[in-house]
């Protein structure tokens, strides 16, 4: 392959990149966790809004952040904060129903604590902690906006009282309520359209400004499928050269293969849509529907 074609390949990616960009929200997990990296007046908004607590102070920020168990599947969060009396809050955001089951919210909660509490502190130590999903559909199916889920004493009306928290924000409610106007910022593609001036903002920049387009367009292209589409393209383009019609076959086999082993990875994790890991791989719906099914 020439370099005019490879600069041609390389700027026709870039527009594709572009047209993604405009089309992201909130709901989508790469732009909500780049959107909300190192700023916590983001996710300030967010966790008064769901708790209804005015005076949350959010301290401390990270998304992509990786608990690792070593016994078992390790995770990374979407979003991890600490508010300043020391209650820690993790948030995802789900657009796949099968990413947020509940036992994935009480997974998430128990690698919360290994990762708090160290050797020799005492268990009255550890903090309130809330899990808080963020699903595009009504996951748990009994047409709430919003679900908080707490540990109940049998028998009684009683809560249990050990600290940990689930929340479920189920995003198709966009009523004029404060969290109706909230999930409607998330499933909302244009700034201007949304009623939370923060969110706007940072979604502004990332869509808009000429160093937050350019940020946004290089994490894309880490969070590809890494060079997948030149791949295939490329083994095509060899085998034809060669003029052998079995190598051109083994190329594009290869780049196939190595799609298809990125997709189960992303589809065992259940972070990732089966549409956005279609968008990601290049493999088509039905590719990636059949490799679900087979897991």
């Amino acid at each position: 392959m020439n370099e005019e074609e490879k600069q041609r390949r390389k700027e026709a990616s870039h527009q594709r990149n572009l047209e993604r960009i405009k089309r992201f929200r909130l709901l989508d997990d790469t732009f909500f966790t780049v959107c909300f990296e190192g700023d916590g007046a983001c996710t300030e908004l967010v966790l008064r809004i769901l708790l209804g607590r005015d005076d949350l102070k959010v301290l401390e920020n990270k998304t992509q952040f990786s608990v690792k168990n070593l016994y078992g599947h390790s995770v990374v969060l979407d979003v991890l904060a600490t508010d300043s009396t020391g209650q820690i809050y993790n948030i995802e955001v789900q657009r796949a129903d099968r990413g947020a089951s509940p036992r994935r919210a009480r997974y998430n909660s128990s690698l919360l604590d290994g990762h708090i509490l160290v050797e020799g502190d005492a268990y009255d130590r550890l903090p309130e902690t809330y899990v808080i999903f963020i699903t595009e559909n009504d996951v748990l199916g009994k047409g709430l906006p919003l679900y908080r889920i707490e540990r109940m004493i049998v028998g009684t009306d009683n809560e249990f009282g050990d600290g940990s928290h689930i929340l479920y924000v189920d995003a198709s409610h966009t009523d004029e309520s404060a969290v109706g106007r909230l999930m409607h910022d998330f499933r909302c593609a244009e700034p201007e359209q949304m009623h939370y001036a923060v969110l706007a903002e940072r979604v502004r920049y990332f869509k808009e400004d000429r160093k937050g387009v350019s940020f946004m367009c290089r994490i894309m292209e880490e969070v590809k499928a890494e060079g997948f589409e030149e791949g295939r393209e490329e083994g095509f383009e060899e085998g034809r050269e060669e003029g052998r019609e079995e190598e051109r076959e083994l190329a594009i086999a290869r780049a196939l293969a190595n799609a298809k082993q990125k997709a189960v990875g992303m589809l065992k994790d259940g972070v990732l849509s089966i549409e956005k890991i279609c968008e990601y791989t290049d493999l088509s719906l039905d590719e990636v529907k059949a490799l679900a099914a087979a897991l």
